[in-house]
Order: C-alpha cells, then sequence, then structure tokens
C-alpha cells in the first residue's frame, strides 16, 4: 500500500524532472543566426558552414574569418490527460488536465572561424551541440498523477482487508485512508542541461570545383536535476505516519543528481562546385556518450512498514479493549495478538509482499538511472547531411538540405531509443536569400521533422512530436569585412495522440488518452568578421 505509493512518486519525480531533457537527446543544428533566418544552409559557402558546409568554406577568401552568435528560445510542453481518477486528487478534481514544462534558455553561443590560406582552410567551431536550457514542471506530470492515483485505490484495497479482518474501521476510516481512494500531494521537478561541444578540422581544395574535410568535436556534457515530492496523503493519512511517525520528512522524496561526461565526434564532409551549382555532403559518426553521476537523492525507509502498522493497530485496538473494560495489561496483550492474527493472514501477507515486491522494482527502475557514481549510456545519433545550391542571378540563391539522424541506434538509458522506428529521424529543408541592395540582404526559409516515433516511445518525462518551423530574417553588411544578422524562428508542432487500457480491478479498466504537443519560438543576432 505504502509501499507502492512511494515508490511511483519517486519514479515520477526523477523521470519526470530529468528525462524532459536527457531522454531523446536531440542534436542542436541551428547553431548560427544564417540558420535561424533561412534554415537551409547545407550547400552554402559561409562562415556558419564551419558547422554546415565545412568542405566549403575553403572556397571563401583568403584570410581570418569569425562569426559570433547568440540565440535565444523560449519552449512550453504540454500534455494533455484525461485519466479518470485525476478526479480524486482533492486539491485539483478535474480531468482532462493539461500538464506544461516551461523552458528557457536566454543565451545561447556559438563561434565559428576559419583561416583559409591557398588550398587549405584551418577551422574551429564552439557551440551547444545539445541540450541549452532548462526546463520546469511546477505541477508535476499526468504519469506521476496517474499512478499515484492507482495507488491510491491499491492503499484503500489494503486497508479494506486489513480492516475485513479485523471486523472494524481502521485504516478505511475517513481520519485515515478512507474508502474513495482520494489523494494529495505538493511535487516539483526541474532540470538543466548543456551539451558543449568545440571541434577543429581542416578542409583541402582538390581542385577549383571540390573540397574535402576532415574534423573531430569534443562535447562535454553537465546536467543537473532537481526534484522532491513532499506532503503526501492517502485520504487523511499523511504516509510519514506509517512509516516513521518520529519524524514528518520520512516519506518525502528528495532528487538532487549531477551528471557528466566527455565524447568526441568525428567528422568527414565533400563539397562540389559547378557554374551556378553547389553540392555537399556531410557525415557525423555517433558520439558514445557515458554521463556519470554525482547525486545526494532522499529515500524514504520501508523497512519498518510492518513494525508500524502494527504499533498504529496496537495503540487504537488496546484504547478499544480499554474502553470495553478490560485492563490496560491484558488490552495491550489482546491486541497485540489481534494485530499479528491481522497481518499474519494469507491474504493480508500476500498483498503486503507483492506491494513489496513492487517497491523492489521499481525504485530499482526509478534511481537506477541516478545512482551516485553510475555511468549511464546518452549517444548522440550520427547525422548525415546532404544539400543543393542554385543561384539563378547573382543576387539570389536558393538551398534545399536533408538531415537523417540514426536515432536507433544511439544507445539510450534501458535501450529506451530502441522504442523507435529504425528509420531514424528525416528532415527536408528549403531556403532562399536575396540581396535587396548591396549593403541589405533577405531570407527565409522552411524545415519539416519527422521521428520516427512510436506509441511505445511516447513518455510524457521525455517527448518529441514532428514539427515544421519557418524562420525569416536579414543581413546589414557594414561593410565589405564586417556582416550583423537578426533573425526568428517559429516551430510548429504536430499532436501526437495515444490510447492506453489500464487495468484498475481484475474487470475493471479504463482508457487513458493523451495529447503530446510543444511551442517554440527563438531570436537570433551575430556578426560575421572578415580580418
Amino acid at each position: 500500500m505504502v509501499n507502492k505509493f512511494k515508490t511511483v512518486c519517486l519514479t515520477a519525480a526523477i523521470a519526470s524532472s530529468s528525462a524532459t531533457f536527457a531522454g531523446g537527446l536531440l542534436t542542436n543544428t541551428n547553431q548560427h543566426v544564417a540558420f535561424n533566418r533561412m534554415m537551409s544552409r547545407e550547400a552554402s559557402i559561409g562562415i556558419d558552414g564551419v558547422y554546415y558546409n565545412p568542405a566549403g568554406v575553403v572556397f571563401m577568401g583568403e584570410g581570418s574569418h569569425l562569426a559570433i552568435n547568440w540565440q535565444m528560445a523560449y519552449q512550453t510542453r504540454t500534455i494533455k490527460n484525461d485519466y479518470k481518477l485525476f478526479t480524486n486528487n482533492v486539491n485539483n478534481p478535474t480531468t482532462p488536465r493539461d500538464f506544461k514544462g516551461k523552458a528557457f534558455a536566454p543565451v545561447i553561443p556559438s563561434f565559428q572561424y576559419a583561416y583559409n590560406k591557398g588550398r587549405w582552410s584551418l577551422q574551429g567551431n564552439f557551440a551547444l551541440t545539445g541540450g541549452g536550457g532548462k526546463c520546469t514542471f511546477d505541477n508535476g506530470l499526468g504519469s506521476f498523477e496517474k499512478i499515484v492515483g492507482e495507488t491510491a485505490m491499491g492503499a484503500i484495497g489494503l486497508a479494506r482487508a486489513i480492516d475485513n479482518k479485523l471486523g472494524a474501521e481502521m485504516f478505511t476510516s475517513d481520519q485515515a485512508f478512507g474508502k474513495k481512494g482520494s489523494y494529495s500531494f505538493n511535487s516539483y521537478m526541474h532540470g538543466r542541461q548543456y551539451y558543449f561541444g568545440l571541434s577543429a578540422g581542416a578542409a583541402y581544395k582538390v581542385n577549383d570545383n571540390f573540397s574535402v574535410y576532415a574534423g573531430l568535436r569534443g562535447i562535454y556534457a553537465t546536467c543537473n536535476y532537481y526534484g522532491y515530492v513532499e506532503d503526501i496523503k492517502v485520504g487523511n493519512m499523511p504516509l510519514y505516519q506509517v512509516l516513521d511517525p518520529s519524524k514528518e520528512n520520512s516519506a518525502n522524496i528528495e532528487l538532487s543528481c549531477d551528471q557528466s561526461g566527455i565524447g568526441f565526434t568525428p567528422m568527414l564532409a565533400v563539397d562540389y562546385k559547378t557554374g551556378r551549382w553547389n553540392f555537399s555532403a556531410k557525415y557525423e559518426f555517433k558520439t558514445r556518450m557515458r554521463l556519470k553521476n554525482k547525486s545526494v537523492n532522499q529515500l524514504p525507509s520501508i523497512g519498518n512498514l510492518d513494525d508500524n502498522l502494527k504499533n498504529q493497530m496496537n495503540k487504537v485496538l488496546t484504547a478499544k479493549f480499554m474502553q470495553a473494560g478490560l485492563p490496560q495489561e491484558q488490552a495491550m496483550i489482546k491486541a497485540e495478538q489481534t494485530s499479528t492474527k491481522v497481518l499474519e493472514d494469507p491474504t493480508v501477507v500476500a498483498t503486503t509482499a507483492g506491494l513489496k515486491q513492487q517497491f523492489d522494482s521499481k525504485i530499482n527502475k526509478a534511481i537506477g538511472e541516478y545512482a551516485d557514481g553510475k555511468k549511464i549510456a546518452g549517444d548522440i545519433p550520427s547525422l548525415l547531411t546532404v544539400g543543393v545550391g542554385y543561384s539563378p542571378i547573382d543576387e539570389l540563391r536558393i538551398n534545399v538540405g536533408f538531415h537523417w539522424f540514426d536515432d536507433y541506434n544511439a544507445t539510450s538509458y534501458n535501450n529506451r531509443n530502441k522504442l523507435l522506428k529504425k528509420r531514424g529521424t528525416l528532415e527536408f529543408n528549403a531556403g532562399v536569400e536575396y540581396d535587396v541592395t548591396k549593403k541589405i540582404t533577405v531570407s527565409t526559409g522552411w524545415q519539416n521533422t519527422n521521428y520516427g516515433l512510436t506509441d511505445k516511445y511516447m513518455d510524457d518525462k521525455s517527448f518529441v512530436v514532428g514539427s515544421n518551423s519557418v524562420g525569416l530574417g536579414g543581413v546589414y553588411h557594414i561593410t565589405k569585412k564586417l556582416d550583423f544578422s537578426v533573425a526568428y524562428f517559429h516551430t510548429f508542432y504536430n499532436h501526437v495522440k495515444t490510447s492506453e487500457t489500464v487495468t484498475l480491478a481484475p474487470g475493471v479498466s479504463n482508457t487513458y488518452n493523451s495529447d503530446y504537443t510543444r511551442n517554440n519560438n527563438a531570436f537570433a543576432a551575430g556578426v560575421n568578421i572578415t580580418f
């Protein structure tokens, strides 16, 4: 009863706090203002090519080229759930319910540098290759509350079994767990994730039309997850009273985990120019990433659950027998005998044992990823990009591009990546930029992202949905060697709907529907300098 309740609270608190960021890690491809304003940069030749088209950078003029970029992004994540048991939440008895998380990244910096000399181009790039912000769920998640509601029903089931053997109301009374399965709690989840990437490489111009590139990116990941579940009640019974009545925080759960790790990404690229056309391709190998935990977590202790239940029963029964006229000593003896008989009843023993077994398995699942000193898998998938650019006139440039992320083979915790479709993530983009005057360039672009999602992969603790993004912006050419760019892009996310049938009791089930979506806005500004 109590064991299961605490277990699911911990599971939900840890998972929802973290997986919002760690689970389903995505590569961050908006590493220059030019992407925000045009989306399709794979076949462009410019300083942003240090990331998008490194082989093409060698076709820029000789000398040093530097880009300094700043971005700000704001995202909300919304999951609508219509679980029936949400009506048992005494603080918010409504269904369906929207659960929202907010992520804000006020400063996302990136820097690109290239030194071109003769047939060679030496390049470096610093950017956030993943993460880059914080996300907060002030009131938890639907998956959390769903299990809490189910557990509250399980709690009153066990309470009923005990009271039936007693032949009187004790744990099913309105002062204890009650009969309705009502529940209440306070929770908070917060996560932060930064994947800093520093790359170095060189491009070589084989001839006037063809170039090649090889490079290596080093990635340092640093993450922090914090969350808690406290003031837990089933009915009117605070859980600490059956765990350790002397400590009001004995049922509280707190997660505090820092993660860090290092990975390396080899990269290869080619570019081919002919007339007004340009073709490019880049391949980034999978980044093997193992994150090491440094954690200080607080977990409830359930070792004394049986004794605490028995102590409570003894107190209540002793008072009852004394009221019936027994002397205190005889009342205590009879209370002890009655409690022992009830708690040793095969039905009660089997129910309690089952709940304890669930606790052990779920506690391992819940904190396994965040155990102190443990290393967990968090690979960044390999990436293939292809681009084609065409300039019908000198002032106009048109690009199309394609990305393929091999998410299926990027190992994540408990191999959750294997729940995705094998084809991985596909992205298509197109963009156009036009020189209005010698001083002003305007541009716009579009990108479609299509993940290889399955119903089993969708989870409100860590989810993605397909989208269409549009961007626009401009460049002011201050001098021949100094450009200033601004951009804005917005992502229109799809809605992914799932349905799950939950068995509440033998012969009793409920269909649980979820609707997942997001909203995203990003602003960017930067300068390109040639010297």
